[in-house]
């Protein structure tokens, strides 16, 4: 059996044990589109933590979890003939050869900067009121600035070289530092979103992802933390009972061996 072969018999499969259990299990049978959110985007997490541990057999898990989402809602919206998995597949098919002429037609490009700005340009052509259209609103602020400053440069809106966002990144800095002398918190607060922005902004320019390298700083905390109260349950100590320069002191020292 060829590979695409052996694939379609796995899916034909997959949506029999879909027709099974949403006819005889009684949490499948009960849910809607609506009560699948709140699962598909807890699955979403999953994955991304999956990928960024790199665990290939977790990877493979976690898309099997979201493939079961993506046929559990065609599923329930067949039921009331609305739309299936073929139109599903069908209508995201369409849109990739729309969106790479480059591919499927004549269109000729240099490289994937090229893509991008096409894409933008098709948008617009097909009908979309911004360059700006379908960034999800629910989207992490981290990961919509990404797309909001990514679009945006599609069309040419960006920054010519990275001095000069870093100028922007030190003065958004001063303008907080500013509000911060003032107590404003109204004001500080608008001042630190616009500078987080200009360094997420940055990063990009930088080839870094923002969450990416967040989330790393998030577990390299988490780990020296861990290491502290490790050392502190060995001594019968809590890390409450420690002045603040015995908790640095501590901390240089799970810098050193973590």
């Amino acid at each position: 059996m060829n590979k695409r072969k052996k694939q379609l018999k796995s899916i034909d499969k997959l949506l029999d044990v879909m027709d099974k259990l949403r006819e005889k299990c009684p949490w499948d049978k009960k849910q809607t589109i609506q009560s699948l959110r709140s699962l598909t985007i807890e699955e979403t997490y999953e994955l991304s933590d999956a990928i960024l541990e790199n665990d290939t057999n977790s990877i493979k898990d976690e898309l099997g979890d979201i493939l079961i989402h993506i046929i559990f809602y065609s599923k329930i919206a067949s039921e009331t003939n609305k739309f299936d998995l073929s139109d599903v597949t069908n209508s995201v098919t369409e849109r990739l050869i729309f969106r790479h002429p480059h591919v499927f037609g004549n269109l000729k490009i240099k490289n994937i900067e090229d893509v991008k700005r096409n894409w933008e340009s098709l948008k617009i052509m097909n009908g979309s009121q911004s360059v700006l259209s379908g960034i999800p609103k629910c989207l992490p602020s981290i990961n919509k600035a990404e797309r909001i400053l990514d679009k945006a440069a599609a069309v040419g809106f960006d920054w010519k070289n990275n001095e000069d966002i870093i100028k922007k990144i030190k003065e958004e800095s001063n303008e907080f530092l500013l509000e911060l002398s003032y107590q404003n918190k109204k004001n500080m607060e608008e001042e630190f979103g616009d500078l987080f922005f200009s360094l997420i902004n940055y990063a990009r320019r930088l080839k870094i992802d923002s969450d990416k390298a967040l989330e790393k700083a998030n577990k390299k905390f988490m780990k020296r933390f861990t290491y502290m109260e490790g050392k502190l349950n060995i001594e019968k100590k809590k890390i409450n009972s420690l002045s603040l320069t015995e908790m640095n002191r501590l901390w240089d020292t799970a810098k050193k061996n973590t």
